[in-house]
Order: C-alpha cells, then structure tokens, then sequence
C-alpha cells in the first residue's frame, strides 16, 4: 500500500471519527501513552488526540532513560501499536500555553488529560548555586540523550574530581554514565556530541553525596549492582557510614534489606587498592547536606560546603535528618545536582500546587470550570510528583484512564470537532504527525547504522521538523 493511499485511508478515518467523543492527551511520555492505551480499549466511539510540544514522541522513554538500558526502551514497541490505531493521531511540534491554550482545548473537546510530566529541576536554594560548573543532572541526561533544549549545555569535565548531589536512580544514571568505558558507549544511542566530550573527561574520582544514612537511599539494586560492576571502577566507602546497619538488617523488608547486604557486601570486599592510577574511584558518602557551594574569583565551582548530619530516631523509616554545627569541605571542580524534578505551569488558567495540579484520583481540582468546557484531568507526574519508576507511571496512568471511561460513558452534549478546530487556530505547518515522526525515525536510525550504532538522534527541532516535512523520505 502506498503512502498516498494510506493518508487517504487515515483521512477517510479520521472524517468518521469527528462523530466520536473526542479526547486530547497533552504529553506523548509514558503516561499519556498508557492513559491513550487503557481509553483506546475500553472507551466505543472515541478519537484520541495526543500533542506534544516536541516534534517526537516518547518523552521521559526517548530523553531519560539512560542509553546503556535499551531494553527499558522496548516499551516504545507498545506506544507505536497504539499509536498506530486508526482512532489515535499523534500531533508534535504543538506547545500548551504558547501554541495552543488550556481553555480553547476544552471548548473542543469532550475531554483533556494533561499528562506533559516534571520538566524543571528542582533547587537546594544555597549560596552560589548558580556557580559555573554546578550542573543539573536533568539537564546533563538530556544532553547525553539529545533533548534539544539541553545541547548548549555546558560543562566543563577537565576536573579530577566531582562530586553528585543526591542517591537516586537519576544520580547513578550520571555516576555510570561518567565512568563507563568510552568503546562500550558508542554501542548506544548516546549522542555524538557526548560521545566526544566523555571520551575527553579527566573526571577519576566520583563522590556521591546523600544527606541521609545507607538505610535511606533511593536508588534500586539493579543500578547499584550496574554501578559496582562498572570496569576498571573501584568503590570506596566509609567506615562510619556503616555503623549499627549489620544489626539493622534481619528487620528490613525484603528489597531494602536485599539493597543493604549489597553495599555491606561491597564494603567488606575492602577500600584498599593495588593501584590508584588503574581505576576510577567512586566514594558513595552519607550524613551530608550541601550548605553553600565554594567558588572561585571566575565564579567556577571549587568545592561544596557540607553540613555533618544525625539521624534521630529508632525506626529507620520515620528517622529525621538533623545538621549538625560540624562542616567539611568536600574539593572539586564538577558538582551535579540530582535531588528531583518539578512540573511546571504550562497554562495561566491551569491550577497549580508546589509543583503539581491539583486533584482527586487524576480528576483536576477546578471550581473555576464552566458547563461548556470539558472535564480536565491530569496523569502522571504532573499528578502525582515526580516519584517512582515507569511502572509506577504506568499503574496511575491506568487508574486515571478508568476514572475518565466512567466520566465519558455519561458526557451530554453536542458533539466536539476536536483536533480539526485546533488545527485552524494555529499554523498546520508546524505540526509533525506520525507519518512525519516515522521519517524521523528511519533518518535517525540510518544516520546510526553509518556509525555502528542503533540510531543518531536529531538534536536539533528545525532539523526534525524538516526531516518529517520530506516528502522523498517514503516509510514502508
């Protein structure tokens, strides 16, 4: 079939679909998939529009995941499936808030899921945080994989020693990144631009800085057994950091006790290296909070100010954190930030909390809603906050999704013309549809097959934008 006679097919689709409920997905991530997923199954006579404020799909799956964990990505397999179901469209390259507006969404739909996720990263609000060289680790993961908002990042990796502000999966995600043999990395979809930066870096010591105990930290074991077999990476940890936690471990639950006898059994393993020069060194630290970054006349980040930390309390779960008057000073010249993201406030009219909207099992807290507009709801980490992992996403898109089945099955009203009236708001040339983002995919992944890889990623909006305009690019 050719391309031709399957746009008429969608086209001819699509027509018949204006008679359907019309719902939009804002954020083509995980969980607007999932959420599209549930709904295409369970909903009759429903049109699914998702629109993305990048020309791509994906989100978190294309530009968080790290590119040594392929096998997370596979999901994809399942996003295309529904992606290519005749009642769900994709449309990228459309931003909330500046391209389109929360309010003419609900005019012209029976429904609207805000699902854009946790864009933002979160501050420690301390002196001199906006040091040279002290970097957020969201941006430096959408630098390695290609988002193109974070490709001017710079970062300087001419430093011995830096040190990761934070012990989640995203903190490790950086520390592994950073000392994972060069060779081993071109086998991914990591950019060319990282790809060249890394293979300069001078970084050797690694510190990974947590302001809580062994007991109280937030990576899983899979990344930390990732770490521990890192090549030619050797990890050094301290002896009080591990005092009492033996005792602890018959009365932990099963995951976190399986966690601590894995850095127990690091740590016995010993501290003591053969020869410095073979390995780089990574010094996981505990009981320290960052209280001021140390920089120097040019404004670069010298080293971070650490508060001495106690915990309080008997039961390791509920133990409160409390500084110290004692300080050391932990020296160099790279510091990632890595203690969460924030959602952001996409649209004026959009409620919004301390970094969330509002809401009751993904229904929005809206007083201010009108008898004409739809039903607003929200899914994911703009819901929820940023916690988790992808299945967690997965559960609470789902959870969503049905609530919103429930609400459809009772929507009175004349019937909405959904994307057609917002393609006549705003200028259709600048929308990438599925057929557009399909060109980008077999470009990105011939462009890697020429350098042994699985793809190379567009980095660049205009780039993609044309690349999806091309009409010689056919896609089988």
């Amino acid at each position: 079939m050719t391309l031709k006679v399957v746009k008429a097919v969608r086209r001819t689709i699509s027509s018949a679909c204006k008679k359907n409920l019309q719902v939009c997905i804002v954020g083509a991530g995980p969980a607007g998939f999932y959420a599209a997923m549930h709904l295409s199954k369970n909903v009759q006579n429903v049109n699914l529009d998702i629109i993305e404020k990048l020309p791509v799909p994906f989100g978190l799956i294309r530009y968080g995941v790290a590119p040594d964990h392929p096998e997370v990505k596979n999901v994809i397999n399942q996003f295309t499936k529904v992606a290519k179901q005749p009642n769900v469209n994709f449309y990228g390259n459309i931003s909330l808030g500046k391209d389109i507006h929360l309010r003419q969404l609900r005019e012209h739909y029976d429904a609207v899921l805000l699902t854009y996720g946790a864009e933002k990263d979160r501050l420690l609000g301390i002196e001199n945080e906006d040091a040279q060289n002290v970097i957020s680790a969201r941006n430096f993961v959408g630098w390695y994989n290609g988002h193109p908002s974070e490709q001017n990042l710079k970062i300087d990796l001419s430093s011995k020693t830096a040190a990761i502000l934070g012990q989640g999966n995203v903190a490790l995600d950086v520390a592994r990144i950073l000392y994972t043999p060069i060779d081993d990395l071109r086998k991914t979809d990591i950019t060319e631009c990282a790809l060249s930066s890394l293979a300069e870096s001078k970084v050797r010591e690694l510190y990974l800085v947590g302001r809580r105990g062994p007991l109280q930290v937030a990576f899983t074991i899979k990344e930390l057994r990732e770490q521990l077999n890192l090549k030619n990476c050797q990890t050094v940890w301290r002896e009080n950091d591990f005092d009492n936690i033996e005792d602890t471990v018959p009365h932990l639950p099963r995951p976190r006790k399986r966690l601590t006898e894995l850095m127990l059994k690091s740590f016995k393993q010993g501290n003591v290296l053969d020869d410095c020069s073979k390995y780089k060194i990574f010094k996981p630290i505990f009981f320290r909070s960052p209280k001021k970054f140390l920089i120097n006349t040019d404004k670069q980040v010298t080293g971070v100010l650490l508060a001495c930390n106690k915990l309080h309390g008997d039961n390791w779960v509920t133990q409160k954190c409390l500084a110290t008057d004692d300080t050391e000073i932990l020296n160099c010249g790279l510091v990632f930030r890595s203690i969460g993201y924030t959602s952001v406030q996409a649209d004026n009219e959009l409620s919004f909390d301390n970094g969330v909207v509002p809401n009751d099992k993904g229904c929005v807290l809206d007083d201010n809603s009108e008898d004409k507009l739809a039903k607003l709801y929200v899914a994911g980490w703009l819901g929820t906050g940023p916690v988790g992992v992808i299945l967690h996403t997965m559960g609470n898109a789902f959870q969503v999704a049905k609530v919103m089945c429930d609400d459809l099955k009772n929507v009175k009203h004349d019937k909405r013309d959904g994307f057609s009236a917002i393609s006549r708001i705003m200028n259709s040339d600048q929308i990438v549809d599925w057929n557009g983002w399909e060109r980008i995919n077999k470009y990105e992944i011939e462009q890697g097959q020429s350098k042994g890889k699985p793809r190379e990623k567009i980095c660049n909006v205009n780039k993609m934008i044309e690349v999806a305009k091309c009409n010689d690019m056919l896609i089988e």
